[in-house]
């Protein structure tokens, strides 16, 4: 993280199964400008059991209503044997690659690989064990509060602090898919650094990119958007996930967006600021003789600027001139009889 909004594009469950895609993923990513490349480390048996009940079976989801979650994670998951290859096409790309863990043996694994920062899912984050061991190998981390309460952002990030990790970047999420824009909520996300002494950014789920470019304009230093090659390839998150073309042009209206942030700055010399020659400032309006008396009939703030300041004006009214002045004249205080 580099001063500018880190973009990451989130891989998730858009591969069809398929390492090749997988790696042609992590390629357009690239190429659209993400700066990482986001996977997640779990299986159906290590996230949660085969289960029948009613408790293991989605409701009330548009995307995933009625699926079993053992099922859904199934079809989900990426397979621990191709991350090795992820991280090192990601390498090739000029990418980031960082992992979402869901247990300690995924942690444990994502080390071996040097992952360099983790990332707490929004439906692990009362999962406190799991982040305090994340937090305990002192890599970056970052915290998606979907679900949270204010109480469970506190436990997490305290969690992290107890095992002194104080890398910590909270992402306002709204765990929805695809989520409305009018629960996007972007006003937590500000509150989140003097709240809890984190830095801020946006795990967003909306279609489009309009919420992504509200969130770098009110200072997001993380943005993360599901990335998927083609939308035919189906999958879980296929529905809310960015195309490349659509994916490339967020990160250009992102990077214009920091353009136009830019920085404080308050122009000390007049003259080198751009169009500064169409100000007021004040002329002659009439042709003037010897000794006669300035009114706001004769010297007047008008454009050009390159006359005396406006602020002049008052002081100057009721003096006499010295010498004599054409229609057209900067006045200068040199004008003035003594």
């Amino acid at each position: 993280m580099n001063g500018r909004t880190y973009i990451v594009a989130e891989l998730s469950a858009n591969h069809g199964h398929k390492l090749e895609t997988a790696l042609e993923t992590v390629r357009a990513a690239a190429a659209a400008g993400a700066d990482a490349i986001k996977i997640q480390t779990y299986t159906a048996d290590t996230i949660t059991i085969d289960c029948d009940s009613p408790d293991f079976i989605v409701q009330g989801t548009s995307l995933w209503d009625k699926r079993k979650l053992y099922d859904l994670y199934t079809e989900a998951f990426t397979p621990w044997e191709w991350h090795k290859a992820i991280f090192e096409e990601a390498r090739k790309a000029g990418l980031d690659c960082f992992s979402t863990p869901f247990d300690k043996s995924a942690v444990d694994f994502l080390e071996s690989l040097g992952n360099p920062i983790y990332k707490i899912a929004s439906f692990e984050i009362t999962d406190i064990p799991l982040i305090r061991y994340v937090a305990s190998k002192r890599k970056p981390m970052i915290i998606s509060t979907g679900i949270a309460t204010m109480e469970d952002i506190s436990l997490a990030v305290n969690a992290c602090r107890a095992e002194g990790n104080e890398d910590l970047t909270l992402l306002k999420c709204t765990s929805a898919y695809p989520a409305p824009v009018d629960k996007a909520n972007l006003a937590t996300m500000c509150d989140y650094p003097g709240r809890f002494g984190v830095r801020a950014g946006l795990s967003d789920h909306t279609e489009g990119s309009e919420v992504a470019l509200a969130a770098v304009a009110l200072g997001a230093e993380v943005v993360e958007k599901h990335f998927i090659l083609d939308r035919s390839i189906g999958g879980p998150d296929a529905a809310f996930s960015m195309e490349k073309d659509e994916f490339a042009a967020m990160c250009t209206a992102i990077r214009n967006v920091e353009k136009a942030i830019g920085c404080v700055h308050y122009p000390s010399e007049s003259e080198h600021i751009e169009g500064r020659q169409f100000s007021r400032s004040l002329y002659v309006t009439a042709d003037m003789k010897k000794g006669d008396v300035i009114s706001e009939e004769n010297v007047r703030s008008i454009r050009p600027g390159f006359g005396l300041h406006p602020k002049y004006l008052p002081a100057i009214i009721g003096k006499r001139v010295c010498r004599d002045l054409a229609k057209g004249t900067r006045f200068s205080l040199d004008f003035i009889e003594d």
